[in-house]
């Protein structure tokens, strides 16, 4: 059933009108009202010229001479204040520096996607990106995402980043998935690593619908894994961080390569197992701080779950004197357990193969519908 949209008054009328309406009708003077209400005639006068509002005292007071119930001059009183502030916050919304702030997002994407409603008016856009982002001014996003300003509660800045506006609207929609996800069980480091040899066994075979198995292994480890299409603007592969007293994982289909998804997914696995609750770790994001040791230690953790040092030499060393073709690429993949991807992604990575070699036929697609 759809909801019934709430009426909002176009116009409200201070309760001075009110006020001024009824004295007129009983022929009384605002000095005699002052009298009468004990009031001092300056501030009857100052509600009158609606300069000052009117109080639950001052209602109660002005019931008894005007025989009009306190609720109703404290509901004209409400209903103008409400007023006020829908105008002030119309203004906001229309405003040089929130349409800037909001030009800056690639808002048709977002609407194809689904994340936001499509409009092309530009109040209703910034009104939907400020509900987005459950916020009610631009600077509020930059407090959230350029300054800082929650860093006792989680530790995020993507001033660094070269467009932190289409990063912030990404990571805001996997935090509006990860609200409607409920793990198997509650987080287990323990489990989650008894869970990584399932997780090499998918790598390996890449059978059709392996990212929702993943994501039920990852959900019986108490991990929300979610998928979230590559936006423009976003060079983003994952991110890796804690939602709610919650591990979660968020990847993308950027660059649509097996190898690629594996090393990030394994990445972030790396930050949950390794790092802090209040880090929010995003992979292909220049760091400058003691997060870059982090990114180290994740990349290594990567590596060494996927192909770990003992089988890449025993790789290398087989392919020593010989031209690499793709019959021993998946010769060695099948020996060692693993994509063949994985080794071509590895050895390009070592600069043993080249970026453009002809083995990236052995990698695979990942897309996310």
């Amino acid at each position: 059933m759809a909801q019934k949209k709430k009426f909002r008054a176009v116009y409200a009328f201070h309760p001075g009108i009110t006020l001024r309406e009824k004295l007129d009708e009983m022929g009384m003077s605002v000095k005699e009202f002052a009298v009468r209400t004990s009031k001092p005639e300056k501030t009857i006068n100052a509600v009158l010229m609606g300069d000052s509002s009117l109080t639950p005292d001052m209602a109660v007071a002005f019931e008894q001479i005007t025989m009009i119930p306190a609720h109703m001059w404290l509901n004209l009183q409400r209903n103008y204040n409400e007023y006020v502030a829908r105008q002030k916050r119309e203004s906001i919304l229309n405003d040089e520096e929130t349409i800037v702030w909001a030009n800056s997002f690639p808002y048709s994407i977002m609407a194809k996607l689904g994340w936001v409603p499509e409009t092309r008016k530009v109040s209703e856009k910034n009104t939907n990106l400020l509900s987005f982002f459950k916020i009610t001014t631009a600077n509020a996003w930059e407090n959230l995402f350029l300054n800082q300003a929650l860093k006792s509660e989680f530790r995020l800045s993507l001033s660094g980043t070269k467009d932190p506006h289409a990063i912030s609207a990404w990571l805001r929609q996997g935090e509006i998935l990860a609200e409607k996800i409920n793990t198997t069980n509650s987080f287990s480091a323990e489990r989650l690593k008894e869970k990584l040899p399932r997780m090499l066994k998918l790598v390996q075979l890449q059978p059709d619908g392996f990212e929702i198995r993943l994501k039920e292994l990852c959900s019986d480890a108490g991990v929300k894994l979610i998928y979230i299409n590559h936006i423009p603007h976003a060079p983003v592969n994952g991110c890796a961080r804690w939602i709610d007293d919650s591990p979660c994982i968020q990847m993308t289909d950027r660059q649509k390569r097996n190898d690629v998804f594996w090393f990030s997914f394994f990445h972030e696995i790396g930050h949950i197992l390794l790092h802090g609750k209040k880090d929010v770790f995003l992979e292909d994001v220049e760091y400058l701080d003691q997060q870059k040791d982090k990114e180290q230690e994740a990349d290594r953790f990567a590596s060494e779950i996927l192909l770990d040092k003992k089988k890449e030499q025993a790789i290398i060393s087989k392919m020593c004197g010989k031209t690499v073709q793709t019959d021993l690429i998946i010769q060695l993949a099948k020996k060692y357990q693993t994509h063949p991807a994985i080794i071509v992604g590895r050895l390009q990575h070592l600069q043993l193969l080249p970026q453009n070699s002809a083995l990236n036929s052995l990698k695979t697609s990942v897309c996310f519908n």
